[in-house]
């Protein structure tokens, strides 16, 4: 028998290599190579000749299978409405966010319901997941529990009792397979695991969650190729030095992705939040400046969350640039923008921007309510308490018009705001009795907010 060559594998995308180097052709990483024994393939699987299979139209009738409520209905929201049968989902976070709580949490209110959940950690004895239950006020919940980290034992105590509706992997690093020689945690391990328990969601129709380590970046770590297994992946986030978490979807086949769902860490675990944009813009400031309010969308969910900038001269010779919650390429892009049409300068100022609650904004349409709050803390002058803002600012200045502006306006409306600051040609097809102010360009808001400060500084104007 020929002896099996060693195999050296990509920690980050997972790629396959026969001998070792530094830089991996296949993702560009440096340093993430490693040798692992290869996996073990049985003779009859190599002598195995292949069947046809039936090929039909892609016409003909669906039937979507019902979902399964987990009880939690921020969790819900975020999965699409329910665990889908046979569905894999991969959840990841920082160490010591609350993924191991809320999963609890979730384990509990179906096997309430009357749900069979078997909970498997890798990580915690039985007596440790059972103070955290007992600590959750969910000690008399009927989750069945076991402490074990070999793949074919777990399956077959899954085979061995009655039919399963969600099984809870936590976590998946460490899991291992008799079919692989290496050690748990190791790219082919973690590969070879999760295709196995996504193999058993398939096949008897049980939901499916696999519990993801986290690296210094903040992506799940493992090959890249299990977030692309699984159904959906989820990342749980939050701010230490803040009290709610944030559970994002940033994949999923069966509903929205970057569907976002909010919960408050109390004593008794995790509490959801129904009304997230009070709780980002329940403790501001509206007479100071420097500070505005975007109107964006999360998913399926319009939210409102308070912008904050602070421009102060530097002691320097370069000025500092420092972004919480948002990308410091696009501010850097509006600082340019300010600066060159408008001649607003803020090469001799220190820069500070802060999305309030910890949150993380992606969406374009941030850029009017950034580009507020900077003019605003430059001129020294604050914004209106009452307004809005939402658009997506060019280059030239511009603002361009954005998606889904009724749930924004109405979820404004909803909170008391009168006025919202959008881009021309929004109001079109919009019904809302608040108060549009259409902008065509930052002119309109430099101009304002200026003349403002112009009148407050006793007719010196902005430099």
């Amino acid at each position: 028998m020929a002896r099996a060559r060693p195999q050296f594998v990509c920690a980050n995308c997972g790629a396959v290599t026969t001998k070792w180097q530094g830089r991996c052709e296949s993702c560009g990483e440096w340093n993430t190579i490693s040798e692992e024994a290869p996996a073990a393939v049985p003779v009859a699987l190599r002598s195995a000749r292949g069947s046809p299979v039936e090929l039909t139209a892609l016409a003909g009738e669906t039937h979507e299978q019902p979902r399964i409520f987990s009880g939690v209905g921020e969790f819900d929201r975020v999965i699409g409405g329910g665990f889908v049968p046979g569905s894999a989902i991969l959840v990841g976070g920082d160490p010591g966010i609350g993924k191991s709580t809320i999963l609890i949490q979730v384990a509990a209110a179906m096997a309430k319901a009357g749900r069979r959940v078997v909970y498997v950690s890798g990580e915690e004895a039985i007596g440790q997941i059972r103070l955290r239950a007992e600590r959750l006020g969910l000690r008399e919940s009927p989750v069945s529990l076991a402490a074990e980290t070999q793949v074919e034992n777990i399956l077959a105590t899954l085979a061995a009792g009655p039919p399963v509706d969600l099984v809870i992997i936590d976590s998946i690093q460490t899991l291992w397979t008799d079919i692989v020689e290496s050690a748990p945690g190791t790219v082919t391990q973690v590969r070879t695991s999760a295709q196995a328990m996504i193999r058993y969601a398939k096949a008897s129709g049980a939901a499916v969650v696999l519990v993801g380590h986290v690296t210094k970046e903040g992506q799940i770590a493992g090959p890249r190729v299990v977030e692309h297994m699984v159904d959906a992946v989820l990342y749980f986030e939050g701010e230490s030095g803040h009290h709610f978490r944030l559970l994002r979807a940033v994949k999923n086949r069966f509903g929205p992705a970057s569907e976002i769902g909010v919960f408050e860490m109390t004593d008794a675990g995790l509490k959801e939040v129904d009304n997230p944009s009070l709780l980002f813009i329940g403790e501001r400031d509206a007479k100071s400046p420097g500070t505005a309010i975007f109107a964006g969308i999360e998913g399926t969910r319009p939210l409102l969350v308070e912008v904050q900038a602070l421009v102060a001269e530097s002691p320097l010779g370069t000025a500092r640039r420092a972004v919480v919650g948002w990308d410091p390429s696009r501010l850097a892009m509006l600082i340019a923008v300010l600066e060159t049409r408008y001649r607003l300068r803020f090469g001799s100022h220190d820069v500070y921007l802060n999305v309030a609650g910890g949150l993380r904004i992606a969406e374009p349409a941030a850029d009017l309510a950034v580009a507020a709050a900077l003019i605003s803390s430059r001129a020294g002058v604050a914004t209106p308490p009452e307004s809005v803002y939402f658009g997506e600012v060019s280059l030239s200045g511009a603002v361009r018009p954005v998606t889904q502006t009724m749930m924004r306006l109405n979820e404004a409306e909803r909170l008391g705001f009168s006025q919202a600051v959008l881009p021309a040609g929004s109001r079109e097809g919009v019904r809302s009795t608040l108060s549009l102010n259409e902008v065509t360009t930052l002119a309109d808001i430099v101009a304002a907010i200026t003349a403002e400060s112009t009148a407050n500084r006793g007719g010196r104007t902005l430099r």
